[in-house]
Order: structure tokens, then C-alpha cells, then sequence
């Protein structure tokens, strides 16, 4: 196998980590009915805040620890994005406001906030470029040890920092939750008839809340990824963590709401993104258009799966509006 597929391959991989975290996280919270559209934003506070942290503990540290490094980014990003996804929350599970009005604003919000810090980040670090966080971007970078030597298997396989299998895992936990467990259920069925799952008994509020916060954290790991392993504990404001964001939401329809789908699902959205590179002669409109092709995917898929019109391929009955409980 040439070098050339393998890097394409491995791409593929870690690209489709960062929208396999927003995906998920998503996934969660559409299960209890909520659309939260803010998945840029959410992504792009748990890029920030994870790492705004590790900054601060390395910065004129000499002898910064991984562990800590590790443990104190992990739940900043996790924590805050859990944060943002609580303010969406209240918007729109408590004041009843417009889900798709108040997800495009966490999304503009999320983003102006993560910029504004990475420039303070940068300018705090010497200018543009200038950010190190090397103890904490080489915890999150590192292989295997022994296992990644394996030939084309290690580098396919094992050639990879601990989020990219954690992401799997999630996804797998996530699909056991929502399909072997009552709470997972309960949760479904607020998503599909909260009228009916609180007349059950179920806290529809309290499921909404947790589904959402929980899905936002998981999200912003997402963002996390992106910023310690993929871009190496750097800052770019190029727009790239918005685009995956929304790419995560895609893959979100292309997974038909079920967690393990995405697994596959965002690795074949990264072979697509990046499969112009084993093509040659592209002019650079032409590498535009193959960026397009996620997209277009997934336009294909809701179409088939509008056409067949099975119920477990559609998103929950739900979904995106906003429950009001009768008084009695």
C-alpha cells in the first residue's frame, strides 16, 4: 500500500474523529427532542477552553505534568461546552424559545468567543502562531507504544492519540444506553411524545436538560481533538471548526440517529473530504467541489430514507419543538 493512501487513510480517520464527537453529542440530544444547531459553537468552546487551561498550567511552567495537563484541558472543554449547551437549555426547554434561532446563536456566539480568546491566547504568547502547549498536545498525540510499529496494520490501526479511540467507545456505550437501559428508553420516549412519556411519569424536563448538556460536553471534545492533536495545541482562525461542526450535523442525518452508524459514518466522510489528494492534477476549484461530497451524501441518504419512510430511520416525532404541559 502506497504511502500516499495510508496518509489519505489515516486523514481520513482523524478527520472523521472531530465530527464523530459532535455527532454523537448530537445524537444524544436529538434523541430527547431538542435540535441544538449550536454544534459549531459548542465545538468551538471546547476547542477554546481546553485550550485556554493547558495554556495557563504550561505557561511559564518548566516542568509541566502530562496527567495533569491531560485531566485539566479534558474538563475544561468538556465542562464548558456542558455550559453552553445548559444556556441552550434554558432558552429553549424553560423561556420555550425558537431551537433553531437559539442554536444559530450559539453557534455565531460560541465562535465569536473562541476567536476572541485564541487571539488574546496568541497575543499573551508572543503573536500569531505563537501558542505552545507541547506537554499537553503530545499527551493527547501519543500512539500505542510497540503497536504502532506494526507495518501498514500499526499505522492504520494503532498510529493514533487516545481520543480516537475513545470516540468509538462513546459511540458504542452510547448505542447500548439508548437501546438496553430504561433511562436510555426514557429518554427516547420523551424525544418521540413527552406528553405521553409525562403522563407516564417520566421527568420530561430533567431528561431534556441531561440529554442536552451531556451531548454538548461531548461535543466539544470534538473541538478539543481538533485543536491538541489534529492542528498540534496550536489556534487558527480559519473557520475549520465551523465547518466541521456542521459536517457533524450532517453525519447526524447520515447516521439515521443511531450512534454506531456514525463510527463508519465519519471515517467515509473523511475519506471523502480529503480523497482529492490521490488525485492528480486538480485545479483548486475542482478540490473545492470534492469537499462538497459529505454533503452531498447525505442529501442522498435523507432522501432514500424520506422515500422509504421507515420509522426507525427518521429522527424523533418531537424534534425541535418545545413542550408545553397542561396544567391541570
Amino acid at each position: 500500500m502506497s504511502d500516499l493512501v495510508i496518509r489519505l487513510l489515516q486523514s481520513s480517520i482523524c478527520f472523521g474523529t472531530v465530527i464523530m464527537y459532535g455527532a454523537i453529542g448530537e445524537i444524544l440530544t436529538e434523541k430527547s427532542g431538542n435540535l441544538n444547531l449550536g454544534v459549531p459553537g459548542i465545538m468551538y468552546l471546547g476547542g477554546i477552553s481546553g485550550l485556554a487551561a493547558s495554556f495557563f498550567y504550561e505557561f511559564n511552567n518548566p516542568d509541566p505534568n502530562g496527567l495533569v495537563c491531560l485531566l485539566i484541558s479534558f474538563l475544561a472543554a468538556f465542562l464548558v461546552s456542558a455550559l453552553g449547551g445548559l444556556l441552550y437549555s434554558f432558552l429553549t426547554i424553560t423561556l420555550r424559545a425558537n431551537q433553531n434561532v437559539t442554536g444559530l446563536t450559539l453557534t455565531i456566539f460560541g465562535g465569536g468567543i473562541a476567536n476572541f480568546f485564541g487571539g488574546s491566547l496568541n497575543t499573551m504568547a508572543g503573536g500569531v502562531g505563537q501558542i505552545s502547549v507541547a506537554t499537553t498536545s503530545a499527551v493527547y498525540r501519543a500512539t500505542i507504544p510497540g503497536l504502532s510499529g506494526l507495518g501498514v496494520v500499526g499505522k492504520l490501526i494503532f498510529n493514533y492519540g487516545f481520543m480516537v479511540y475513545l470516540a468509538i467507545v462513546l459511540a458504542v456505550v452510547m448505542h447500548w444506553f439508548l437501546n438496553r437501559t430504561r433511562k436510555g428508553l426514557n429518554l427516547r420516549a420523551v424525544g418521540e411524545n413527552p406528553a405521553t412519556a409525562d403522563a407516564a411519569g417520566i421527568n420530561v424536563t430533567r431528561n431534556k436538560y441531561l440529554a442536552t448538556c451531556i451531548g454538548a460536553g461531548i461535543s466539544g471534545l470534538g473541538g478539543l481533538y481538533y485543536t491538541m492533536d489534529y492542528i498540534k495545541g496550536t489556534w487558527a482562525n480559519d473557520g475549520t471548526i465551523e465547518s466541521l461542526g456542521w459536517l457533524a450535523v450532517a453525519l447526524v442525518i447520515f447516521a439515521t440517529w443511531r450512534s454506531v452508524n456514525a463510527i463508519w459514518g465519519s471515517y467515509l466522510f473523511g475519506f471523502l473530504f480529503w480523497v482529492y489528494l490521490i488525485i492528480p492534477g486538480l485545479a483548486r476549484k475542482d478540490i473545492e467541489l470534492f469537499k462538497m461530497l459529505p454533503y452531498l451524501v447525505t442529501i442522498a441518504v435523507l432522501i432514500i430514507t424520506s422515500l422509504r419512510k421507515k420509522r426507525e430511520n427518521q429522527p424523533p416525532a418531537s424534534l425541535g419543538l418545545a413542550y408545553f404541559r397542561e396544567e391541570r
